[in-house]
């Protein structure tokens, strides 16, 4: 569990990277959303029959790591338009 966690937050850090533009998403939310897109990763890995959810391997990483940079623009998206309507 504690290697899903890190995995999460490495993910989430790869995310942010990759992402253009400054984000101003927290370390919290950079976590939440990395391990977001760890199990989307691992959800479709696990569907494409490249192994289990939990397990890592370089498809589900693949995945995940895209998975979480749309999480995180969305994120971005969203809270930029709550801004706005304020």
């Amino acid at each position: 569990m504690i290697g899903f966690i890190v995995a999460g937050l490495v993910i989430g850090v790869l995310a942010r990277l990759v992402t253009p533009g400054k984000q101003k998403l927290g370390w919290i939310a950079t976590l939440l959303l990395g391990l977001a897109g760890s199990v989307i990763g691992g959800v479709i890995a696990n569907l494409l029959g490249t192994g289990d959810i939990f397990e890592l391997n370089v498809l589900g990483f693949i995945v995940a790591v895209i998975a979480a940079v749309l999480l995180i623009g969305t994120a971005e998206a969203l809270n930029g338009r709550q801004k706005q309507s304020h």
